[in-house]
């Protein structure tokens, strides 16, 4: 891997942090700095969402600040110069799930364009 694929995968993986912190999840604008316009997730619950849907849950306070999403297995990879593929297994208060993003760079960094979670056990 270049030092540029290292850097690209490193901010990928510091914005897909970024969003599973509380902190950044109970502010709208904050979640939208790391969303691409075209965002859309199919979650473990087998919905689709998209920006505006993701902010409703989100700023829902989805994730509780008394137990901390827990990732595991993080791994990353370049498949373009402007793209990155994350996965890792990811468990929020024992619900168990692989996911897997696409990150991409734009004029104002790095962003989330694509999520995908599958519930594990």
């Amino acid at each position: 891997m270049t030092d540029e694929s290292e850097r690209a995968v490193q901010a990928a993986v510091e914005g897909e942090m970024r969003l599973l912190d509380p902190e950044v999840r109970a502010f709208p604008a904050r979640v939208l700095e790391l969303l691409d316009p075209e965002f859309i997730e199919f979650g473990a619950s087998g919905c689709r969402w998209d920006v505006e849907s993701i902010l409703s849950v989100t700023s829902g306070g989805w994730v509780s600040t008394e137990s901390p999403v827990k990732v595991s297995q993080m791994s990353g990879v370049t498949l373009a110069p402007d793209v990155v593929h994350l996965t890792y297994l990811c468990d929020n208060r024992g619900h168990r799930a692989w996911r897997s993003s696409l990150w991409r760079l734009s004029d104002t960094g790095w962003r989330m364009y694509f999520h995908q979670a599958t519930s594990t056990s």
